[in-house]
């Protein structure tokens, strides 16, 4: 959730070439994006002065929070927009070209025979098509009548832990969500009305039956089976892991850690289901996807992301995201009483992570006051608060170059103008 400070992708038609360099270092990798300095393209009104948001009087910020959709997800490679501007050039069949991008998705994944996949406005998107074709199959006069389930199944088994507000895009489709917490209550609750058993991903730990075994339980109970895995990679192997272990339909995001376009998403699957979930999304009229429209720039974007996601080398970049936590770290345990501690997140921004805590007796600051003043400041910095007890926490996957150096600096200002 984040203010992203870039969209000129029009921009990048004359130097596409010069791209393909970035995929090689983490530094450049993470380069500063093009549209903070002036364009290349002579613009005139809006945007002349580089900065979009500037001129809204909106405020960019650095982010040090990770891939959270409100502050904009995370921000595209410049080969992301640049792929996308050349697809904005022509005109295309949508249904044609999501299947031809589908098909190339699950070659690059190296999916399963009778795998697929599906670009959507978001893994939100992804898990009410992806539903909503388990209802319908191919019949038209479901699909129009969603979410009036009258002749289709009407239920959805989910754990109690697995509660979410992200389950409003399966109940948006009528369905009922029937509460289990242990295996005998899965199979008590599975009846003639079970459309599907949902899993959300980033919850496995808190319930009782763990995600392999839930996709297991499926199969046993012949209920096709749903994963939410929208903020679950890194790792990159998440992205097929789910349908190898049996899974007949998993949702990502794409403008998370893959760094696509922050309204697409990923619905990866059963060939027949992810036909069906089409059929229940945009382009086609009349279907209750129609409001969730991805266009073709945003499916070549997120072809292109994939390919780039999957070249990256992930352990260099690990180790710079680390590096830049230390330095944060050295700059600011200098400050008598404040402290850091490291720990990277089992599911969900799978990354480095730092908590930062200090004396309260010699810095009389609470994390969210602390929080709040960065925020506040100029620059804006955003940090998690209230993450883990009386801290702050951050992790640096979404810095850009130098700004690990601009946090430690107002961190230390920040601890060093409230010490007692």
């Amino acid at each position: 959730m984040v203010f992203n400070e870039k969209w000129e992708r029009r921009t990048f038609l004359g130097s596409l070439g010069a791209l393909a360099g970035t995929l090689l270092s983490p530094r450049k990798l993470f380069a500063s994006p093009a549209a903070t300095a002036k364009p290349a393209g002579k613009i005139s009104g809006f945007g002349a002065t580089g900065n979009v948001y500037e001129e809204l009087g909106v405020t960019t910020v650095i982010n040090g929070q990770g891939t959270m959709t409100v502050l904009g997800g995370s921000l595209m490679r410049a080969e992301v927009e640049g792929v996308m501007a050349l697809a904005s050039l022509h005109f295309v069949s949508v249904p044609e070209l999501e299947v031809a991008a589908g098909k190339r998705i699950a070659e690059m994944l190296k999916l399963p025979e009778g795998n697929t996949a599906l670009v959507t406005s978001g893994a939100a998107a992804a898990m009410q098509s992806g539903l909503a074709g388990i209802l319908t199959g191919d019949n038209p006069r479901f699909i129009e009548q969603l979410p009036d389930l009258t002749g289709m199944k009407s239920e959805v088994i989910i754990q109690k832990s697995h509660r979410n507000p992200f389950d409003h895009q399966l109940r948006s489709t009528g369905v009922k969500l029937v509460e289990v917490e242990t295996r005998e209550d899965v199979r008590k609750a599975v009846n003639p009305k079970t459309a599907m058993m949902h899993f959300t991903n980033f919850a496995n730990a808190a319930g009782q039956i763990k995600a392999d075994e839930w996709a297991k339980l499926a199969k046993e109970l012949n209920v096709p089976s749903f994963i939410d895995a929208a903020a679950d990679t890194p790792p990159v192997s998440h992205l097929w892991d789910y349908t190898v272990m049996g899974y007949d339909l998993a949702a990502f995001s794409g403008g998370k850690a893959i760094r696509g376009p922050q309204c697409a998403g990923l619905l990866i699957g059963r060939k027949d289901l992810v036909a069906y979930a089409l059929l229940n999304n945009s382009p086609h009229e009349d279907t209750l996807g129609r409001s969730q429209k991805v266009g073709k720039e945003e499916i070549i974007g997120m072809v292109k992301a994939l390919e780039s996601y999957l070249k990256e080398d992930h352990q260099a970049l690990n180790k710079e995201w680390q590096r830049r936590l230390e330095y944060v770290s050295a700059q600011i345990t200098k400050v008598p009483g404040v402290t850091t501690s490291y720990n990277v997140p089992d599911i969900a921004n799978h990354v480095p992570h730092m908590y930062i805590k200090w004396d309260a007796q010699r810095i009389p600051l609470t994390p969210r006051e602390a929080g709040k003043a960065l925020r506040a400041g100029k620059p804006s910095i955003v940090l998690s608060t209230g993450e883990e007890g009386e801290a702050l926490s951050m992790n640096s996957f979404m810095l850009q170059p130098g700004e690990e150096k601009i946090i430690a600096e107002n961190l230390v200002k920040l601890f060093k103008s409230h010490s007692a």
